[in-house]
């Protein structure tokens, strides 16, 4: 098997070993159904690029977790050919294929280019078409996906969460560990929810501040609008200041980015079709997204739509004019003042923002830019926090190793102030930090580009004084 110290080298599987100059023929083994159907199985053509060389290999948290070949992303390669040579379905396939966090480190790593992403999603969408979970199993993703994409739903919970929160009750059960006794997928659930802020409500107009640049829509996203509304209003308040009118329809529902991501292709197509209605109407030059994963299933609404004849062409121009808050402020040059903000930050890269997306510059560029911010980069900054959408909720034990993992990085630079772009990887942190006994800031960088332009206030990002300089 290839290390990253061995370089290129043959791949150990269930079946015997690999060499790099092969390709996969095998005999089926086991009775039953090919894995995939005829539609939209993984690509044939995408798996034969992936030459087995190995260097995704140091990059892959589940592979750096257990060392288990078919837990890499080569090795759920693997697999696939084995599904597209007529091997079944089978429930050790599947638990390989739910075991990837979906976090694109590995498309970074890769030199050959492979489109992994392209194949782990219709992978995943075949799973769901083709594989019977586990009762249990399949109740729990049921209970998710009809609440999370459903923003009115998920504003029902706050009430009752912020008297969970009040009475002290989320402290004492973190605190005894008795949820996690009882279930470690509720207590998961219960240590990932943020402190709820007050409802802070994005106006369907934001007019532009001085000469205006032009007309952007915001995605308001689901969890980002109900459990983090202050970066919404942080994200509309700088793009105004920075010269664009934000329209921010309140009819706006979910992007899709969950359900594409686990699976669920016809619920996300749904969800993206009303998206590309939704804006269009609003009429806008550019649709800014605050949110790693939501922007990178917006910029592939092309290939989700593609076998739509009434949709394939609008979502084609709709993806090309998403941008990220980052990628739109970098594009179109700084206006409003930065005032200074004399402190430490750790930067941590949302792997749907710097992998899926490739955007790493730009964030790092727009924090250089405030004065008297020093940014720390963050030790093994390409190993996913855990988070990865519903991941830390369906498989918190990997999750939450991964996520202490990070925290201890972010720790290592002795940064008061974790930035990043996902609300996710905020949460997750967050419930790692928690856990080690250790408090740090936690901020979207688009709160602190607000800090630094309505005054400079390192306060406002819950940074104490004593961390400041002078």
């Amino acid at each position: 098997m290839s290390t990253p110290e061995s370089g290129p080298g043959p791949v150990s599987t269930p079946t015997g070993t690999l060499g790099t100059d092969q390709r996969l023929s095998l005999t089926p083994v086991q009775s039953g159904p090919p894995a995939f159907d005829a539609h939209r199985p993984p690509s044939a053509e995408l798996v034969a690029d992936c030459v087995h060389c190995g260097f995704c290999l140091p990059t892959c948290p589940t592979y750096a977790l257990w060392g288990e070949e078919m837990d890499s992303p080569r090795g759920r390669i693997y697999l696939m050919n084995e599904g597209l040579q007529g091997e079944p379905m089978t429930p050790s396939m599947v638990q390989h294929f739910d075991a990837c966090l979906g976090c694109m480190a590995c498309v970074t790593a890769c030199p050959s280019g492979v489109q992994y992403d392209r194949l782990i999603e219709a992978t995943r969408a075949q799973v769901e078409r083709r594989h019977e979970r586990p009762r249990r199993e399949k109740a729990l993703r049921a209970a998710i996906f009809a609440v999370f994409p459903y923003p009115k739903r998920l504003r029902a919970l706050r009430g009752p969460l912020r008297l969970h929160q009040k009475t002290g009750l989320s402290r004492l059960l973190r605190r005894t560990g008795v949820l996690d006794r009882l279930s470690p997928t509720l207590a998961s659930m219960e240590a990932l929810a943020p402190p709820l802020e007050n409802r802070e409500p994005v106006p369907e107009r934001t007019p532009a501040q001085g000469t205006k640049r032009g007309t952007v829509g915001m995605l308001l996203g689901c969890v980002q609008r109900e459990f983090f509304p202050g970066v919404n209003a942080a994200t509309a308040r700088v793009l105004a200041a920075e010269g664009f009118e934000v329209l921010a329809p309140a009819s706006q529902g979910c992007c899709g980015a969950l359900s594409v991501h686990n699976g669920r292709e016809d619920e996300a197509q749904r969800f993206a079709r009303a998206l590309i209605d939704t804006f269009e109407r609003a009429g806008v030059d550019s649709i800014v997204v605050n949110a790693a994963g939501c922007g990178s299933s917006m910029k592939e609404y092309a290939d989700l739509l593609s076998d739509d004849p009434a949709y394939a062409e609008r979502a084609r121009r709709f993806a090309g004019r998403v941008r990220d808050i980052s990628e739109i402020l970098v594009q179109a040059g700084p206006v409003a003042t930065r005032h200074p903000l004399p402190m430490a930050i750790a930067y941590h890269d949302a792997c749907h923002l710097a992998h899926a997306q490739g955007i790493r510059a730009q964030p790092r560029e727009l924090l250089r830019g405030i004065p008297g911010l020093e940014l720390r980069e963050i030790p093994e900054a390409e190993i996913c926090c855990g988070s990865a959408g519903i991941y830390n909720v369906l498989h918190p034990a990997p999750a939450r190793e991964l996520g202490d993992r990070k925290a201890a990085n972010v720790l290592s630079t002795e940064a008061p102030l974790l930035v990043t772009a996902n609300p996710g990887c905020l949460m997750q942190v967050a419930s790692s930090l928690e856990r080690s006994g250790r408090r740090i800031a936690l901020a979207h960088i688009v709160e602190v580009l607000d800090a630094s332009i309505r005054g400079g206030d390192p306060a406002s990002l819950g940074v104490p004084p004593s961390e400041t300089r002078s």
